[in-house]
């Protein structure tokens, strides 16, 4: 065994425990703890030439600790900080569901209460704008396959729906929206 593994397995041995306590008491979980401790460690190894063998190594491997306990905690903060910023980006993107029109409400009904097949097939063809080509390298089936299943989505889609809206598209006065069931 080279004389820098038997170093290091010895200040291992001697120093992991104390480590562990250390970073046990810096960090929220002992996962987290875990990890600064590999980290440590792998500092060590990685430099175990400049580790002092005066007595004092207890005292590099804090401090290197003690470094790698304030990087986890700035990756905390950043990863807070993105988590915040797309929380604040979904909500501005995703509709109030008390803001819907009612068209918005029975079209949405009627999807909900298609098959999960049909339902993505008509979100990826009118929502997400793809040609039924795409759709159908998206789903990894045949373009004709998804012609064929896209006419049926939309045709069961329809008696969801029923006569919900006027030839304009226009929610008709007297509809409301109703719970879809689908019929099949």
């Amino acid at each position: 065994m080279p004389e820098s593994e038997a170093r290091f397995r010895q200040l291992f041995d001697e120093q992991y425990r104390g480590l562990l306590g250390y970073a046990l008491r810096r960090v929220a979980s002992p996962d987290d703890a875990a990890d600064v401790v590999a980290e440590t460690m792998l500092v060590a190894w990685r430099r175990i030439d400049e580790v002092p063998d005066d007595g004092t190594a207890r005292l590099w491997l804090y401090g290197v600790a003690r470094r790698v306990v304030a990087n986890h905690r700035r990756g905390q903060l950043r990863r807070g900080r993105l988590a915040a910023r797309l929380h604040h980006s979904v909500a501005e993107i995703t509709p109030d569901p008390a803001a819907l029109s009612d068209a918005t409400t029975i079209v949405r009904q009627g999807l909900a209460a298609l098959s999960e097949d049909d339902r993505e097939l008509l979100m990826l063809i009118a929502w997400d704008g793809l040609e039924p080509r795409e759709a159908a390298t998206v789903l990894g089936v045949p373009a004709r396959t998804v012609r064929t299943r896209l006419h049926r989505a939309r045709a069961r889609l329809q008696r969801l729906i029923g006569d919900a809206f006027d030839r304009d598209g226009q929610v008709r006065e007297r509809q409301h929206p109703r719970p879809a069931e689908e019929d099949r």
